[in-house]
């Protein structure tokens, strides 16, 4: 196998698509993801199923030719720091102002063709999350981007985050600093297998966002 073959489907997939893990000092397997720390290291892909597989199978001895231990809750502390990850450049984001908060803020930067993704709280209303679906949809269907939105976080991981209290929605916008929180967000939703709502920009969804 070369180097960016995952050991569970034996298929070559991008870096991007892919986890690394290496032996820790106490034998321990450690998800690398910055892809930065010494020594041997072994890939899966980028999906919860797959490095759950890979330590029910216990392939990561023979893939890292060493005596190592795989935790039972790797695939969770994999998405604890993904999560960790995410957070963490969406609050660098907020500080660099590629963020923007609350129902109406966010509306208008989708309106306003600056937002490149939504993040809502677990705890939205359906009510909020509607309302900025209908400006989602209304972007699109005049040819604009069509903006994904994302249901990852709890509302405290959010606030926390971001830096206020009680963040419910939020627009990542199309700066620099937002672009590198987006590939968190993308990267975080296809471990947890989540795919991100995407607006449709046919007439029937325009229509239905003006009723």
């Amino acid at each position: 196998m070369n180097d960016r073959t995952c050991i569970v489907t034996r298929k070559t997939r991008e870096p991007e698509e892919l986890i690394r893990f290496v032996a820790g000092p106490d034998g321990a397997v450690v998800p690398d993801l910055k892809r930065k720390l010494p020594g041997r290291g072994c890939w899966v892909g980028a999906e919860k199923g797959l490095v759950e597989k890979a330590v029910a199978k216990d392939l990561f001895k023979r893939a890292l030719k060493a005596p190592v231990s795989a935790p039972p809750d790797l695939a969770e502390r994999v998405d604890a720091l993904m999560v960790s990850g995410a957070l963490g450049t969406l609050g660098l984001a907020r500080k660099a102002g590629a963020v923007a908060l609350g129902a109406t803020k966010v509306e208008a930067a989708v309106r306003g063709g600056k937002a490149v993704a939504v993040l809502h709280a677990a705890e939205a209303s359906q009510d909020g999350i509607r309302k900025i679906t209908a400006a989602r949809r209304a972007a699109a269907h005049v040819g604009g981007e069509k903006v994904p939105a994302f249901r990852l976080f709890s509302e405290a991981e959010m606030s926390l985050a971001l830096g206020a209290t009680n963040v419910i929605h939020a627009a990542v916008l199309d700066r620099g600093p937002g672009e590198a929180a987006l590939k968190r967000l993308v990267t975080l939703a296809a471990f947890r297998g989540i795919a991100p709502d995407i607006p449709a920009s046919g007439a029937a969804d325009a229509a239905e966002d003006m009723e």
